[in-house]
């Protein structure tokens, strides 16, 4: 290509240009990232903790106006002024405190259980278990064995 700026100009030059620059551009790896700060979460950031916090504190509030909603409905349909309201406020009370502590506690592994029977290579689990004896109560009707018993000697 020369450096006449008629060249420039022309759509063959110009096309001929850009099939030449796009295939060395195939040819080369792609840059390294930029240095810079990075925009990812981390789950035991500050974000997590945060929405932890905002979650808990809705949970707690929305249950204690659930309690008093309630309980200002069944006193203005029963006519007892405070005495439903004061209940449901603090059953409101203890359901947000126990949403907080369950929210808030460490969650048990699922895959840490102890038991034979939680292995996938178990040899008895596609095995039928035998009844109970509350199954075989309530399969029979309730009588149990002293009724099934009781049926012979008629």
């Amino acid at each position: 290509m020369g450096s006449d700026p008629g060249d420039r100009d022309d759509p063959a030059a110009l096309r001929a240009r850009l099939d030449k620059l796009s295939s060395e551009l195939k040819g080369r790896a792609a840059p390294p990232p930029a240095p810079g700060p990075k925009r990812e979460a981390k789950p035991d950031g500050a974000g997590s903790a945060m929405s932890l916090g905002l979650r808990a504190g809705s949970e707690f509030v929305s249950a204690v106006i659930v309690g008093l909603g309630i309980g200002w409905a069944l006193d203005r349909a029963l006519g007892t002024n405070p005495a439903f309201l004061i209940v449901f406020f603090m059953l409101g009370v203890a359901a947000a405190i126990w949403n907080v502590i369950r929210l808030t506690s460490p969650k048990r592994a699922l895959n840490n259980r102890n038991s034979p029977l939680s292995r996938t290579d178990s040899p008895d689990k596609d095995g039928r278990r035998p009844a109970s004896g509350a199954e075989r109560d309530a399969s029979l009707g309730g009588r149990g064995a002293a009724g099934a018993a009781d049926d012979d000697e008629d």
